[in-house]
C-alpha cells in the first residue's frame, strides 16, 4: 500500500457556466523515501494538483489516501491538523515572512508543535545550520540572497518534521549553483524517508530526483523511475503537532506591532487622548464628590438626621419628600410640628438627642442703612459641626453667626471680619396662629462668621431659644418646622431614618427624613450626570479611534495577504488568523491605555497642584476602578475595531492569499 494515493481526481474552474477542466482524472502512487518530480509546461495542472496533495484546495471530486486513510477536503479541521503534521511547502517565491528574522520564519511552523520554547528556538537554529546559514541567524529575509532565503525556506517545511515536503518550482528563481545545492538538500530530505515531490517544467531538475511522472493537459501522460527510492527508517520518531496558542498569536501580533511601531504609534497616541480625556472626567467628578463631601461632612454631623412634616401623609423616598417640599413654600403652616408628634422622635432606637428648630427659606439683616439678604438659615443643633464657624463663635442667647456674603453687605469687603460684636436687625416672613402672614423682626448679635454659604451649606444661624422668642414677641407662630435628630453612631443613621418615615398618626405617615448621605446622593447624582456628559463627549474621540484602528486592521490585511496565506498552508486554523488580528488591535489598545494612564497621572499632579492653592483639595482623583475600566474600555474597543478585518482575514483563500503581490 502507497503512503499517498490520488485515486480519479478531477477539477475544473468555471467563468460564468463554462467550465475548463485542469485536472482530468489523476491516480497516482508515492511512496516515502521517493524524490518525485512531477514534470510538465505551464498550464498543465502541476501546481493545482499540489494544492490539491497539499490540503489547501478542497473543491475537487476524487480521494486522497494518506498512509490508508481518506483524507476528507469538506473537514476543515481535519484539513488544518493535516497540514500541521503530514505537510511542508517550499515555493519558488520563498514566501517568508518580511517582518520577521529567519530564525522566527522557522518558529511560525514550530509555535504549532509541542516542543518547549527552547526547544522551538534550538530546532529552528539547527535546521538553519543543516541547510547552511548558521552565520545568518539574525538576519531578516531581505538581507539575505535568493539562494539563502531558498535555504530559510526549506528549514521552514522541515520544521514540524512532516512526512510529505511539496517544492513548487524551488529552483525556478536561482542561478545553477544555487539549484544544485537546493536539489542536494532535497535529494537528503528524501533520503531520510520522506516524501519529497518536486514540480518543476525543467528536465534537468527533474532528472535530479528517484522519479518522473509527467502531466500534460490534466492528465499523466509519463511515469519514469530513475533509481530506487530510498529506504524508509524504523520506529522513528515523530514531532507531535498542536494548533497553534493564544500566546504565540500575541507574540506574533507584537513583533509585527513593533515591525510598524510609527504607523501604530500614532494610532495609539490617538487612542490615548480619547482614553485620557475619559479618565480625567471619571477623575474630576470622582475629586468633585469628595469635595462636596468634605464639605458637607466638615459642616453637617452625619450623624444627624433632618425630620420635617409630610404633609401628603404617604410614605415617600427621601428625593421624593424633597421634591415635594417645594410645593409647601405658599402653606408654611403645613409643615409646624406639635410637641405630641416631635415626643414621637424620643421612641426611634438609636436616638440620641432631639431638638425642634426652624429653618428659613430667606431672610433679611438689616444694620442702618445697609442690608445683606440670606437663603438657608437654621437655629443651631447637633447638626451643626463647629467647623461650619470660620471666626468667632456658636450662637448663644440673642446672637446670631452670618456667612461672608452678609458681612461684606452690612460693612465691606475689607474690614467685614468688624462685624462681629455688632448687632443686626433680623426680619423674615412668617405666619401666625390663625396662619395668617406676619413680619418677624428681632435684634441679634453677630457672634461668628461662617465658611459658606449655598443649598447645603449653613448660610447663619442662631440658638433655638432666641429664634423662639423673636417669634413670639412678633406675634408669630412658634412651632417648629424641622426637628434635628441625632443617632448614636453613623451606622445606625440609615435605620433610623428609616424607622421615623414609618412613623403613623391617625393612620398617616407623620414624618420625612433627610440625611447627609441623602444630601451627598443628590449632589452627586448632578455630578454623575455631568461627568457622564463629559465622558460622553470625550467619547466622540474613541470612536474615530476606533475607526482608525478598523483602517488600520483592514490596511494590515491587505499588506498580510501572502502572510495569511503562508499561515494556512502551514496548518494554522481559521480561528488563528481571527485571532492574529484582534491580537494586534488589543494590543494597540492595551499600549493606548497605558499612554493614556501616564497622561493623566501628569494631569492629575498638574492640575492638583495648580488648585489645591485655591480649594486647598485633590479636585481630581483617579481610582483604581477608574484606570481598570479604562483599560476595559481600551481592550473592548480594540477588539470590536478589528473583528471585521480578522474575520475578511480568516475567509482569505489561502490558494489566493498565497498568489498575492
Amino acid at each position: 500500500m502507497a503512503f499517498l494515493e490520488l485515486h480519479d481526481i478531477h477539477k475544473s474552474y468555471y467563468l460564468g457556466k463554462e467550465e475548463f477542466p485542469v485536472l482530468k482524472g489523476i491516480d497516482l502512487n508515492l511512496e516515502r523515501g521517493e524524490f518525485i518530480s512531477i514534470l510538465g509546461e505551464s498550464g498543465g495542472g502541476k501546481s493545482t494538483l499540489m494544492n490539491i496533495i497539499g490540503g489547501l484546495d478542497r473543491n475537487f471530486s476524487g480521494s486522497v489516501i494518506i498512509n490508508g486513510k481518506k483524507l476528507d477536503h469538506s473537514k476543515e479541521k481535519q484539513l488544518d491538523n493535516y497540514r500541521r503534521s503530514t505537510v511542508g511547502y517550499i515555493y519558488q517565491s520563498y514566501n517568508l515572512i518580511s517582518h520577521l528574522d529567519i530564525v522566527d520564519n522557522i518558529l511560525v511552523s514550530l509555535n504549532m508543535t509541542k516542543l518547549s520554547s527552547s526547544e522551538k528556538r534550538q530546532r529552528a537554529i539547527d535546521l538553519l545550520s543543516q541547510v547552511g546559514l548558521s552565520d545568518q541567524i539574525k538576519k531578516y529575509p531581505n538581507q539575505l540572497s535568493g539562494g539563502q532565503k531558498q535555504r530559510v525556506a526549506i528549514a521552514r517545511a522541515l520544521a514540524s518534521d512532516p512526512d510529505i515536503i511539496i517544492a513548487d518550482e524551488p529552483t525556478g528563481a536561482l542561478d545553477s549553483q544555487n539549484t544544485k545545492e537546493v536539489l542536494e538538500i532535497l535529494d537528503k530530505i528524501a533520503s531520510e524517508g520522506r516524501l519529497v515531490i518536486t514540480v518543476t517544467h525543467s528536465q534537468a531538475v527533474a532528472d535530479y530526483g528517484t522519479r518522473i511522472v509527467h502531466l500534460a493537459d490534466g492528465q499523466l501522460d509519463g511515469d519514469t523511475r530513475l533509481k530506487p527510492a530510498y529506504p524508509v527508517p524504523d520506529n522513528e520518531e515523530k514531532l507531535e503537532s498542536k494548533p497553534l496558542s493564544a500566546g504565540a498569536s500575541y507574540n506574533d501580533a507584537f513583533k509585527h506591532l513593533k515591525y510598524n511601531f510609527w504607523r501604530n504609534s500614532l494610532i495609539m497616541i490617538g487612542t490615548a487622548i480619547g482614553l485620557f480625556a475619559v479618565l480625567l472626567f471619571s477623575g474630576l467628578g470622582n475629586g468633585v464628590n469628595a469635595f462636596i463631601q468634605d464639605q458637607i461632612n466638615s459642616m453637617i454631623n452625619p450623624n444627624s438626621i433632618t425630620v420635617m412634616k409630610n404633609p401628603s401623609g404617604k410614605k415617600l423616598s427621601s428625593a421624593a419628600f424633597q421634591a415635594s417640599l417645594s410645593k409647601t413654600a405658599s402653606q408654611p403652616q403645613k409643615l409646624m410640628l406639635k410637641d405630641s408628634e416631635i415626643k414621637k422622635l424620643n421612641d426611634v432606637k438609636n436616638v440620641d438627642k432631639v431638638e425642634p428648630g426652624y429653618q428659613l427659606s430667606n431672610f433679611t439683616l438689616s444694620r442702618g442703612r445697609k442690608n445683606a439678604n440670606g437663603s438657608n438659615m437654621n437655629t443651631w443643633s447637633k447638626a451643626i459641626t463647629d467647623n461650619t464657624v470660620a471666626t468667632g463663635h456658636k450662637p448663644g442667647k440673642n446672637e446670631i453667626v452670618i456667612g461672608k456674603t452678609q458681612a461684606v453687605s452690612l460693612s465691606n469687603s475689607k474690614n467685614y471680619k468688624k462685624i462681629i460684636g455688632k448687632k443686626v436687625v433680623i426680619s423674615f416672613p412668617w405666619i401666625n396662629g390663625n396662619n395668617r402672614p406676619v413680619q418677624v423682626k428681632g435684634t441679634v448679635k453677630v457672634v461668628g462668621l461662617t465658611k459658606g454659604s449655598g443649598q447645603t451649606a449653613v448660610a447663619a444661624a442662631t440658638n433655638y431659644s432666641t429664634m423662639k422668642a423673636i417669634l413670639k414677641k412678633s406675634g408669630a407662630e412658634t412651632k417648629a418646622n424641622y426637628v434635628s435628630v441625632n443617632i448614636k453612631k453613623s451606622t445606625q443613621v440609615k435605620q433610623a431614618a428609616s424607622d421615623i418615615k414609618n412613623i403613623k398618626t391617625d393612620g398617616k405617615y407623620t414624618f420625612g427624613a433627610i440625611t447627609v448621605g441623602d444630601i451627598l446622593d443628590t449632589v452627586n447624582q448632578y455630578v454623575q450626570i455631568a461627568t457622564i456628559i463629559l465622558s460622553a463627549i470625550a467619547g466622540i474621540s474613541l470612536i474615530v479611534s476606533a475607526l482608525m484602528i478598523i483602517v488600520t486592521m483592514y490596511m494590515s490585511v491587505s499588506e498580510r495577504t501572502k502572510e495569511i496565506g503562508i499561515l494556512r498552508a502551514l496548518g494554522a486554523r481559521r480561528k488563528d488568523i481571527r485571532r492574529l488580528f484582534t491580537a494586534e488591535s488589543v494590543l494597540i489598545g492595551l499600549f493606548s491605555a497605558a499612554i493614556s494612564l501616564v497622561i493623566a497621572w501628569g494631569a492629575q499632579v498638574g492640575l492638583n497642584k495648580m488648585l489645591y492653592g485655591i480649594v486647598k483639595f485633590n479636585m481630581v482623583q483617579i481610582t483604581p476602578t477608574d484606570v481598570v475600566t479604562t483599560i476595559i474600555i481600551a481592550i473592548v474597543i480594540s477588539f470590536i475595531a478589528a473583528l471585521l478585518p480578522a474575520r475578511r482575514a480568516s475567509r482569505l483563500n489561502p490558494i489566493d492569499a498565497l498568489s498575492a503581490d
